[in-house]
């Protein structure tokens, strides 16, 4: 088969691309490089079976191209991290309604399949847990611009779904809870290579809010399994479906984890979200996704623990340099 990979050079889309070609797959990938590198799938060019376009996919005669010429599509490419997303309001809405908005319509053009990665950002600020994918949602004020990016997703997921609905076009949608990995990087919020880049440092490490927060964090590896197998499966088609590990465990918790698995003596302090982002900033205090529907379809099965997520981290980490946002 040949693939597209919107996003491909990102931290998510250089793993799944890695698979996709090990299985002996041509893939081409079209990415802006914004938050991506070419040092993440640079390794994979060697195969002869990748083509990497450094580009917008909202540039609609390149992504109309690159749709004829695959088989499937899987479409990454979006604003990611609560950081980035405060940061540049603008830039996550247009990116993640307009690039998706320009992949379905040529995907529809030529029928190409198309697995769309949402977040469990949509959400919101639910206190229904464990988060099942038919559940009603909380969004928070629109003067909150943390809820622009899940609210953008949101628009994804309704735009592909119309097209499913009206134009008979395939796809599926997985929403993506936290995903943990080597080549992730800390710059745009993500707290295990931040948190581990401290620690290799000898700094405190900075835990948001009082840290009782809970999250539940899974292996990239086990996620772009879950992809592979969803993109696959025909009784995914139309439907919206949980990708994540449910083991659940608090920011402090997590933070003396990485302490021990790294050997660090760096101390724990505690930084206010308003000091950490914004006035106002609002934060949920439980993400737990339910992967029921996951299992029931394709058998998916997060086999990567906690600890040997955060032992991925720092190898990488060690190798790139534990710059100051990991």
């Amino acid at each position: 088969m040949k693939y597209l990979v919107t996003g491909g050079a990102g931290f998510v889309g250089s793993h799944l691309c890695e698979l996709l070609i090990e299985q002996g797959n041509s893939v081409v990938v079209i990415d802006d490089l914004s938050t991506g590198r070419i040092e993440n799938i640079a390794h994979l060019e060697k195969s002869g079976r990748l083509r990497i376009v450094v580009d917008s996919v909202a540039r609609e005669s390149l992504v109309e191209d690159a749709v004829k010429e695959v088989d499937r599509v899987y479409h990454l490419a979006a604003a990611v991290g609560v950081r980035l997303i405060l940061e540049q309001p603008t830039r996550t809405i247009e990116t993640n309604i307009e690039g998706t908005e320009v992949v379905l319509r040529h995907a529809s053009r030529h029928r190409r399949r198309v697995l769309l990665t949402s977040t469990s950002e949509v959400y919101g600020k639910s206190e229904t847990v464990p988060f099942r994918e038919d559940a009603d949602v909380t969004l928070g004020p629109t003067n909150r611009q943390r809820w622009a990016y899940a609210a953008s997703k949101m628009v994804d997921e309704f735009l592909a779904l119309a097209y499913w609905i009206e134009k008979r076009l395939p796809v599926v949608i997985v929403r993506l809870f936290n995903t943990v990995g080597a080549r992730q990087t800390g710059r745009y919020g993500m707290v295990i290579p931040r948190l581990v880049s401290q620690a290799l440092r000898g700094e405190p490490l900075s835990v948001y809010g009082d840290g009782e927060q809970s999250r539940c964090f899974g292996s990239v590896k086990d996620a772009v399994v879950g992809l592979d197998r969803l993109m696959q499966c025909d009784a995914a088609t139309g439907e919206v479906i949980n990708v994540g590990n449910p083991e659940e465990i608090t920011i402090n918790a997590l933070a003396k984890l990485i302490i021990e698995v790294t050997g660090s003596q760096s101390p724990i302090v505690h930084v206010p979200y308003e000091k950490a982002f914004a006035e106002g900033f609002e934060d949920m205090r439980r993400r737990v996704p339910a992967i029921d529907k996951a299992k029931r379809l394709v058998g998916f099965d997060p086999k990567i623990g906690l600890r040997k997520i955060i032992e991925d981290v720092v190898a990488d980490l060690k190798i790139r340099g534990a710059t100051p946002w990991g």
